[in-house]
């Protein structure tokens, strides 16, 4: 008998993946762009808020980042700045699955610290 091999779905989202995706220039060229973008929300500010923002998001084929929202957040408009922050980055290289771009799913802290 012929064992056919899995018919894979097109928009599975993957949580790990053989080669995880990474920002173009990586995680610390990401953080970078994250540090110069973010900027404290004035609530946060004047709260003395801190903490991280845990954001989610899926990192289509394409490298686009969609679907971002808060995981775990910290109030007085962190989440929002930090969704923000996430929607507006550039591409990423996506995530491979025996060799093929996929969909994955990532989280990423971010952290808001008061100067």
């Amino acid at each position: 008998i012929d064992a056919e091999e899995p018919k894979e779905d097109e928009d599975e989202i993957f949580t790990i993946v053989e080669e995880s995706a990474v920002p173009v220039g990586g995680m610390a060229a990401f953080y970078k762009y994250v540090g110069s973008k973010l900027r404290y929300p004035s609530q946060a500010t004047r709260m003395g808020v801190e903490g991280k923002v845990f954001v989610e998001f899926i990192i289509n084929k394409d490298g686009s980042l969609v679907d971002v929202r808060i995981v775990r957040g910290i109030g007085a408009g962190c989440d929002e700045e930090a969704v923000r922050v996430v929607q507006s980055s550039p591409a990423w290289i996506p995530g491979k699955q025996r060799g093929k771009p996929v969909r994955q799913k990532y989280t990423l802290p971010i952290q808001f610290k008061l100067q």
